[in-house]
């Protein structure tokens, strides 16, 4: 009985110990990415392709921009992947990040219902677009689904409110608290107004049939992503791997490859390289 109890205790100390040698051993990079840039399904595409010719393994973690750089400021992650540029740079200047390197960009777009009660469609102004959302939805024509998640995307559409002078307050405007997959199929649900970054509408669009297209285009809806190396000063982290990663995204054949994702299926890339 006690000669089996001791084997049963040398098993199990032995499976411990392979297991911390295993965790100990794995070659492991830390990336806090958007949930939009999750979504879309680019890491998907590009992360195998490091992973195999690096034997690293990369743990993404995708949250809102906010999130993901308050994950950077307590060093849980070796490195960023966002799209909110002044935050990237204040990120930056307050030592956090190292550098920040341009990735890609895409555009953000406003989506609605089909039957548009706003009238944002025939617009030609941003700012006249988002006035008559506002005006349909105090007439209890229409309804505003913003992630209200303190992303890059909920920023953005916080900064163009403001920036027009708009009330969001009363029953039309939904803060939803979610990322841009959920917010698009609750929009899709109670056919609301969202502000979506063009490449997470494109790729889920079959999921979403009650939403189209209403305003793109202008200048003020431009949206690029950087990548952020969490700096080795503040914090333990892998800044090696972290600049390994970097060097993946910003290679020529990977900003090529960024500029073709999307295009097979739906007939335009989600995303554009933007790589000095």
């Amino acid at each position: 009985m006690k000669r089996s109890f001791l084997i049963a205790l040398v098993l199990i100390l032995t499976f411990v110990f392979i297991g911390c040698t295993r965790e100990d051993t794995t070659e492991r990079i830390r990336l806090a990415t958007t949930t939009s840039t999750d979504d879309s399904g680019l890491l998907e595409e590009l992360l195998p392709i490091f992973e195999k010719e690096s034997d690293y393994n990369v743990e993404v973690i995708a949250v809102g921009t906010g999130q993901a750089l308050e994950i950077g400021r307590r060093g849980d992650v070796d490195l960023l992947l966002v799209h909110a540029l002044e935050l990237e740079h204040e990120f930056v200047a307050q030592g956090y990040g190292t550098e920040r390197f341009p990735v890609m960009y895409n555009d953000f777009v406003i989506v609605g219902p089909d039957d548009d009660p706003a009238d944002i469609k025939e617009e030609s102004n941003l700012g006249d677009s988002l006035k008559a959302v506002y005006q349909a939805g105090l007439a209890g024509d229409a309804t505003f689904a913003s992630r209200g998640d303190d992303s890059g995307t909920h920023a953005k559409e916080i900064n163009l409110w403001s920036e027009y002078e708009i009330d969001r307050e009363g029953d039309w405007y939904k803060s939803l608290g979610q990322g841009m997959g959920d917010t698009l199929i609750t929009a899709n649900e109670m056919q609301s107004y969202t502000l979506a970054d063009r490449g997470t509408y494109l790729s889920m669009k079959d999921y979403l049939p009650n939403l189209a297209i209403l305003v793109e285009g202008d200048q003020e809806l431009f949206n690029p992503y950087g990548i952020i190396p969490i700096n080795p000063d503040q914090h333990d982290v892998n800044y090696e791997r972290a600049e390994k990663l970097v060097e993946f995204f910003v290679r020529s054949d990977i900003q090529e490859q960024i500029g073709e994702f999307g295009k097979d299926k739906f007939g335009q890339p989600l995303f554009f390289p933007d790589a000095d």
